[in-house]
């Protein structure tokens, strides 16, 4: 299982950014996809995650500015980020947890750097 993310880049203050990480097999096969970041001299965090039926749940923070959704049909995910803010800034993370049989794997994507700036 490979993930792509996509979408980072440098947005003011009050911005817009829409991610995407585009996984390399079906969704079928996925649990749950989450979105986490990692401030330079921080730990990573959860941003928020959706599970199979579509349900989500978000960190306080991120709460009624981020959204995350879910295309099946092109084994994609999505993180719709707005009113963002300078404490936004770090590099987004991607995971999926993926059932085989009787066992769980976790994957995760290379990253994409988000940078709030005037």
């Amino acid at each position: 299982m490979q993930l792509v993310e996509s979408g980072g880049g440098l947005v003011q203050p009050g911005g817009s950014l829409n991610l995407s990480c585009a996984a390399s097999e079906s969704s079928s096969s996925i649990d749950t996809m989450g979105w986490y970041r990692q401030a330079p001299g921080k730990q990573r965090e959860l941003v928020g995650r959706i599970i199979t039926g579509g349900n989500t749940n978000y960190a306080d923070s991120v709460k009624g500015r981020f959204t995350i959704s879910r295309d099946n049909a092109k084994n994609t995910v999505y993180l719709q980020l707005n009113s963002l803010k300078p404490e936004d800034t770090a590099v987004y993370y991607c995971n999926a947890l993926v059932s085989r049989g009787r066992y769980r794997y976790l994957y995760w994507g290379q990253g994409t750097q988000v940078t709030v700036s005037s």
